[in-house]
């Protein structure tokens, strides 16, 4: 008798274990699964903080300060050369220009519009003239738009040692 009662404990046990929804908030967020390429180190999706925080994080600190971080934002531009960075939209008036750590990887040339989630060094430093018109033309700026860059600008950067691109 006791080993029936103790295999109807078990069976019992396991379907108590079976995945359950459970209403966790008022307004649940619905989290969509979604495919990733890697680029770089690999790294997973899990807990990237979103661009708009990113910028908050960023307008605080100064030239020379560094945070790593995780953040997942939408490319904004791309180098056309060999994909050897790209830009990110953080808020409405921002983003951060990403390079890949000892440009030991590129992303795909045509990622403009996608999600991307990056994980690596955020910093902030001041960017030259000549460094300026270097990305302008590897983004296929005109001659005018080139000529026109004429000061050095405090710019908001990452290191990227990888990177997810939405797919």
């Amino acid at each position: 008798m006791k080993p029936v009662t103790l295999m109807i404990i078990c069976v019992l046990m396991l379907n108590s274990c079976k995945n359950k929804t459970q209403e966790v908030a008022e307004n649940p967020v619905k989290i969509e699964k979604i495919e990733y390429a890697t680029f770089g180190t690999e790294i997973i999706a899990d807990d990237a903080i979103a661009a708009s925080s990113m910028a908050a994080h960023y307008k605080t600190m100064n030239a020379g300060d560094s945070i790593h971080s995780k953040l997942i934002a939408k490319v904004n531009d791309v180098c056309q050369a060999k994909g050897c960075w790209m830009r990110l939209k953080l808020d409405e008036e921002n983003e951060v220009m990403v390079k890949f750590k000892d440009y030991g990887f590129f992303v795909p040339k045509d990622i403009s519009g996608k999600q991307v989630i990056i994980n690596g060094k955020a910093f902030v430093e001041e960017v030259s003239v000549d460094e300026q018109r270097h990305y302008a033309e590897d983004a296929g700026k005109t001659a005018e738009e080139i000529a026109s860059i004429t000061e050095p600008k405090r710019t908001y950067s990452f290191e990227a040692d990888g990177v997810l691109v939405a797919q």
